[in-house]
C-alpha cells in the first residue's frame, strides 16, 4: 500500500493521495486502507519514511573529501528536485526533517571524515544545508504562477537603475540554477573545509 502511495504521489502530486483514491488503485475498499496504515497522516509518514530509506541508498562517490561532501550535499538538492512531489507532501506535512534525515546523516559522515567534529561540524552542515534550502525555494517554485511583469528578469531588463549596461544585461538573463547552486556550494564547502 506503501508504495503504491508513493508511486500516486510520484505520479500525480500530493493532491492526489485520498485513501478513497488510493483503495480504487489497490482494488480494496477504504476501510482495508485504513485498516492497514491507520490515518492519512500515518501513510503519508511511511511514505516519506519509505522515499527516506530509498534515497539515503545511493553511494555517495568521490576521492577526496571535497569531492564527497559534494556528492552528499549535491545527492539532497537532487533528491529534492528530482521527486518535488514527495518534497512537496512532505513539506505540507510538516515532514522535511523526516524525509532528509538520512540524507543529512550521510551528509555528516563525510563531514567528519573530512576531519570536522562537534561544533564545527554542525557549522558545516547547517551552512551546506541553508545553501541547499536557499535553492530549493528558487527551483522548486511555480515559475508559471509569477506575473511576467513581476519576474526578475523582466524588472532587470527594464531597470532605469545607474548600472553598466552589461550588468543589468546580465542580470535580465535567464540564470543557469544547477550551475549557479554547484558554485555557490562549492564555496560554502571551500570555506568550512
Amino acid at each position: 500500500m506503501v508504495t503504491k502511495a508513493l508511486e500516486l504521489v510520484e505520479a500525480e502530486g500530493p493532491d492526489a493521495l485520498t485513501m478513497r483514491r488510493l483503495a480504487a488503485e489497490l482494488d480494496v475498499t477504504t476501510t482495508t486502507i485504513y485498516w492497514h496504515v491507520g490515518s492519512r497522516d500515518e501513510l503519508i509518514t511511511e511514505i516519506i519514511r519509505q522515499q527516506s530509506e530509498q534515497l539515503a541508498a545511493r553511494p555517495i562517490k568521490g576521492t577526496t573529501p571535497r569531492q564527497r561532501i559534494m556528492a552528499a550535499a549535491t545527492h539532497i538538492w537532487e533528491s529534492a528536485v528530482e521527486h518535488r512531489a514527495i518534497t512537496s507532501l512532505a513539506h505540507q506535512s510538516g515532514a522535511s526533517s523526516l524525509l532528509q534525515h538520512p540524507l543529512e546523516v550521510a551528509l555528516a559522515a563525510e563531514l567528519e571524515a573530512a576531519g570536522l567534529t562537534g561544533p564545527a561540524a554542525a557549522l558545516a552542515q547547517r551552512s551546506i544545508l541553508a545553501t541547499i534550502t536557499g535553492f530549493l525555494v528558487l527551483a522548486l517554485r511555480d515559475e508559471a504562477s509569477i506575473r511576467e511583469d513581476s519576474r526578475s528578469t523582466t524588472l532587470w531588463a527594464s531597470t532605469e537603475a545607474d548600472l553598466d549596461r552589461s550588468t543589468i544585461d546580465a542580470l535580465a538573463a535567464p540564470h543557469d540554477l544547477p550551475k549557479l547552486f554547484e558554485v555557490t556550494l562549492q564555496a560554502v564547502v571551500d570555506s568550512q573545509l
